[in-house]
């Protein structure tokens, strides 16, 4: 198995600053966020939150929306039913359960509608500086290619990749891991791009595949 901090410092060095680029202030608008951001892109969900933020600025306010209110905010987002029903059901819960604040632990996050570990770990690093490990299928891609992980499960992969790296690094590591997934590893990958080629499993599997080919002289 590759060394995971050697593969995060090359991709670090092509990713400086890496963060999420969903748009937030607060822990709550970073949960209503991600929730909004399965199966969508973050600009999407970015041009959607400034004027939800505005009509539902507190879990309260969100908590006294019905379905009908919200659904037609959020349907550019995809899949627009269900993430209503959840962020309606996270507000109740932060409401009844927690005195209007998003709690700052994962077994309290996961046990919120709509919450599972992934968005947690969003929540939990980036809104709280809690180390968090979010996986997604950029993770999964980027870290089974490069050797990192040898498994398509979210959880493992979290367990996996946790192991070898400081909590310190969990956050960034994943938001490393993720930008390179968008810009870089993509499903076909641009490996000419990558400063992790030297170390990645992938592209060493690819052997004179990921070399371009000499031209061959007519006769």
């Amino acid at each position: 198995m590759k060394s995971a901090a050697d593969a995060l410092d090359r991709l670090a060095a092509q990713h400086p600053n890496a963060w999420t680029e969903l748009h937030f202030s607060n822990p709550f608008e970073l949960l209503v966020a991600t929730i909004l951001s399965a199966q969508c892109t973050d600009a999407r969900v970015n041009q959607v939150t400034p004027a939800l933020f505005a009509k539902y600025p507190t879990p309260a306010a969100l908590a006294a929306a019905t379905e009908d209110e919200l659904e037609p905010q959020v349907q550019p987002t995809g899949f627009f039913r269900m993430k209503s029903r959840s962020l309606l059901g996270m507000a109740r819960a932060i409401v009844e359960r927690h005195r209007g604040d998003v709690p700052a632990s994962m077994d309290a996050l996961v046990k919120l509608p709509g919450v599972g570990r992934k968005t947690a770990n969003v929540v939990l690093g980036h809104a709280f500086r809690i180390p968090g490990f979010p996986v997604d299928r950029h993770v999964l891609r980027v870290a089974n290619r490069l050797g990192l992980i040898n498994t398509d499960d979210a959880e493992k992969a979290e367990a996996v990749l946790t192991t070898q790296l400081p909590a310190d690094r969990w956050t960034l590591a994943s938001d490393t891991l993720i930008l390179h997934g968008r810009r870089v590893c993509r499903p076909r990958p641009l490996c000419d791009r990558c400063q992790a080629r030297g170390v990645c499993r992938y592209f060493k599997r690819l052997g004179a595949k990921a070399q371009p080919r000499a031209r061959r002289r007519k006769s």
